[in-house]
C-alpha cells in the first residue's frame, strides 16, 4: 500500500498514519494548500485516488475541491471511525462529501409544493434513460468523458451529451452539484455499467 499524505502540520501526519495503516490502496492524501497541485496530480494518476483533508469546512472550497478532481473531502474534526469509513468509500469508488456540506437546501424539484417533506423522484420522473443513468454511475465514480467513452464504448460528442442532458434534468451546473443531487435524492445506481 502506497500513500502519500501532504500537510505542514506533524501532529496531523501522525495522527493520519494510525488510520491509514487500516487500508490497502494507493492514495494521496492532500491539505487545503495543496489545491494547487491537485489538478495536476488528477491528470498524471487517474487511477489513484486523492482526498482533500482540511480544517476548512466552507461549501465553496469542498466544491472547488472535488471540481479539481479529488474524491474526497474529509474535514480534520472528523473522528478517527469516520475518516476511514470515507476513505474507505473513495477506495470503493465513490465520492466522499461531509454530511454538513450536504445538508443544503434541497432541490427544487424535490420539495413538496407545501414546503413539506421532500417528494420520492425517480430518475424516470426526470426523464432520465438507462444510458443517461450509466453516465451519471460513472461521473459518480470521478470519471472524466473520455474514460466514459471507453468504458462505454460511446463516442466523445455522445457523451457530452449525456452529461449536459444530466445536468439540466438535476437542475445543476456541473458534476460535483450533480453528485450532491445524487446523494441528496438517494439514487442508488449502477456500480458497473455495461457497455
Amino acid at each position: 500500500m502506497k500513500i502519500l499524505v501532504v500537510d505542514d502540520h506533524a501532529l496531523i501526519r501522525e495522527a493520519l498514519h494510525g488510520v491509514l495503516r487500516k487500508l490497502t490502496r494507493d492514495a494521496i492524501i492532500l491539505d487545503r494548500d495543496g489545491f494547487s497541485m491537485l489538478a495536476e496530480l488528477r491528470e498524471r494518476n487517474p487511477a489513484v485516488s486523492i482526498v482533500v483533508l482540511s480544517a476548512a469546512q466552507d461549501r465553496a472550497i469542498v466544491m472547488k475541491a472535488l471540481d479539481l478532481g479529488a474524491m474526497g473531502y474529509i474535514p480534520k474534526s472528523a473522528r478517527n471511525e469516520v475518516m476511514l469509513s470515507a476513505l474507505q468509500l473513495v477506495f470503493a469508488g465513490g465520492i466522499y462529501i461531509p454530511p454538513e456540506i450536504l445538508a443544503r437546501e434541497h432541490l427544487s424539484h424535490t420539495a413538496a409544493p407545501s414546503g413539506g417533506s421532500r417528494a420520492i423522484v425517480s430518475p424516470g420522473d426526470l426523464g432520465l434513460t438507462d444510458r443517461q443513468l450509466d453516465v451519471l454511475a460513472l461521473m459518480m465514480q470521478g470519471r472524466n468523458n473520455k474514460s466514459i467513452c471507453r468504458t462505454l464504448n460511446l463516442a466523445e460528442p455522445t457523451v457530452k451529451n449525456h452529461v449536459t442532458a444530466i445536468l439540466k434534468a438535476l437542475k445543476v451546473t456541473n458534476r460535483t452539484e450533480a453528485v450532491i443531487a445524487v446523494n441528496e435524492l438517494g439514487w442508488k445506481l449502477p456500480a458497473t455499467p455495461k457497455p
